[in-house]
Formats: C-alpha cells, structure tokens, sequence
C-alpha cells in the first residue's frame, strides 16, 4: 500500500515525514517489539499488555504512518516492503532515546536514583542478592531494580542498566567485563544418598534419580544427551523446572541427582558434591552501555558487582575448577555459614 504522501516524492522521504510527524512514540515502541518478536502474542507478553491492546496500537501506528506494515498469517506477522522501511527509522529513533535520557543521567553527581541490574535467576537469587545489603548500606539513596531471568537482557536498547550473562553479548556498541568462571558439578543429599547410594562413573547415573534445570529446551536437550549418550531425558529425570532455586531445593531435599555451581554446598541445604568427572564451567560476563557507564550510580553498581565477583576474593570463580572440599583452606573471607547466612534449609 502506498503511502498517504504526494505522488513523486521518493518513498523513503515520504517515511521520514511521517515519522517526523509522529505524534505517538510507544506505538512505535510496540511496532518495533513486534517486529522483534515475530508475533502480537510474544510482543503482548513480552510488553505485559493484552494482545487486543497490541493490535490496537498497531492499527493506530499504521494509520499514522500511513501504510500497512504487517501481512498477518496463521504464521504470525510478517513486514511489508513499506514495514521494513519504518523498522530501521524506529530503530534510529529508540537509539536517539536512550541516549537522551543516559545523556540527561550522566550530567548529575547525586547518588540517588533506580539502577536495573538483570542477571540470571541463580546468580541473582543466591549470589548477589545476600550482599546486596553492603551496596545499600554505602548507597542508602540508589534503588536497585534486580531483573532475574535467564533471558539475557539487551543493555544497548535500555532493558537493564547493567546486564550479567553467562554468554558474551552480541551487541557490538556495549562494554563488555569478564567476572569470572562459575563451575558446574553434580550434587545429591545426604538423605538421597542413604536411599539410594552414590553413582561413581557417568554409566551408573541410568540407576539414579535426575532433577535438572531447562532454561532453553534446545540447549539442554543437546547437553543432557551429550552427557548421557542413549538416553532420553524421560528415562533419568524425575522432574525438570525453569528455576535454579527450584532446582536446588530439590536437590537439598532428597528429589534428585542435580547439577549445581560448586559454592552451593555453602547455601544451607545438607548436599554433598559427586565424585563424578563431569563439570561444566562458564564464563560470567558483565555488559553496560558506554552512556550508562558515565552515570554516577550506574557506575558504582558496576565497580561493586566487579568486586562482588572478584575470583581473588571468592576462588570459586576462578577459571581453575576448585573442588568444595578446598573451600576452607583457600578461601579467605568470612565463614561460609556467614557468607550465605540468609538461606536456611528449617521448614522446607
């Protein structure tokens, strides 16, 4: 469909001055979440709006604009010539108004204000959650906003302040820091172990009970099948969850053999790490915005998060594996108990 423009005027000058006419950003916002989400449906939940709501702006953007940018389908939606168009101007708009408002932060000195770290569920959940009270107390006026979720938020179109993954980020216009190495490795109860013994090589695992967390289904189906070459999942595992405190608290409480990073023998539940040559190292990586970076509560979160991962402070993020075991004698902090004395297995 053509746009409502004058005859002659080139059509990528006829986008410019709709869009320069554009009264209504968050249609915008939402045309674009769409586009990136292939769907009204995961746009709407992504955006928590209904999806009549959605589809609404969507109409309202369209009319505004003056062209049909989707072909809706059984399939989901698919850009028009004239969508395609629309999407990289929107983009360059979204991009001019993050950095207006990280320009409009950076240029006051108060250390006041909301900082939004997102970080995966377990790092978040069972790392810095329980000293995120030593921020607080250095910074009582900056309000954090911990965003935990294994979807890897984008730092370069302003979904978090400072972002922790467990993958390098593709975003080419971040900066990116490596914390650290997080070492994965079996765990079980002790209570498990009384009732049903310990597996010593990969093979006995088919004899034992398997709990595990599916952040991605694709990712581990390749894992569990690499580790357990012939089985299915439906063969091993007794339960599957999305969450690691889920997962962990199954673990503690007897439902499985589970896979765990090695300081959660420190986390209050009575588990016991396998003497099983399986382990699964990670590299932890923190990413931020270069404007985010000059605001001055942004950039203290950033400095304390550094330190909160420091592996010369807490040699289980060291890239060498350190087994539990080594804890007491190369650790040099605080008690363990202390470390991680918010979490307590009493009522579970």
């Amino acid at each position: 469909m053509r746009l409502a423009q004058e005859r002659g005027v080139p059509q990528e000058e006829r986008h410019k001055t709709a869009l320069g006419s554009l009264t209504d950003w968050d249609a915008a916002r939402i045309f674009l979440e769409v586009v990136r989400c292939g769907s009204f449906r995961s746009a709407a939940e992504r955006l928590d709006l209904s999806i009549n709501v959605v589809r609404r702006r969507i109409d309202d953007f369209e009319r505004q604009i003056g062209a049909t940018l989707f072909m809706r389908d059984v399939h989901g939606t698919r850009l028009t010539d004239e969508g395609s168009l629309v999407v990289s101007a929107v983009e360059r708009m979204e991009a001019a108004s993050f950095d207006l408002l990280r320009a409009g932060n950076s240029v006051t000195s108060t250390l006041s204000g909301e900082v939004r770290v997102a970080i995966t569920e377990g790092l978040g959940t069972f790392w810095v959650t329980p000293r995120l009270v030593e921020f607080q107390q250095s910074f009582p006026n900056i309000v954090v906003d911990l965003q935990c979720s294994m979807r890897s938020a984008d730092v370069s179109r302003d979904e978090a302040d400072i972002a922790i993954h467990l993958s390098p980020p593709v975003a080419l216009d971040v900066k990116m820091v490596r914390l650290g190495r997080v070492h994965l490795m079996f765990f079980a109860s002790q209570k498990y172990i009384e009732t049903y013994g310990v597996p010593r090589t990969p093979g006995e695992f088919a004899k034992h009970r398997l709990v595990m967390q599916v952040a991605d289904r694709a990712a581990a189906k390749e894992a569990f099948e690499s580790i357990f070459p012939g089985y299915s999942q439906r063969d091993l595992l007794v339960m599957k969850t999305n969450v690691s405190s889920a997962n962990y608290w199954a673990v503690a409480n007897g439902a499985g053999i589970g896979m765990l990073p090695t300081y959660a023998c420190a986390l209050g539940g009575k588990i016991i790490p396998l003497e099983v040559e399986l382990r699964w190292p990670y590299d932890i990586w923190l990413s931020y915005h270069p404007g985010s970076g000059r605001i001055p509560r942004v950039r203290h979160m950033i400095d304390w998060l550094v330190d909160a991962f420091n592996p010369a402070k807490f040699p289980w993020f060291k890239d060498e594996f350190i087994h539990p075991r080594e804890f007491n004698s190369v650790y040099k902090g605080e008690t363990l108990t202390q470390l991680f004395g918010g979490f307590s297995t009493e009522g579970r």
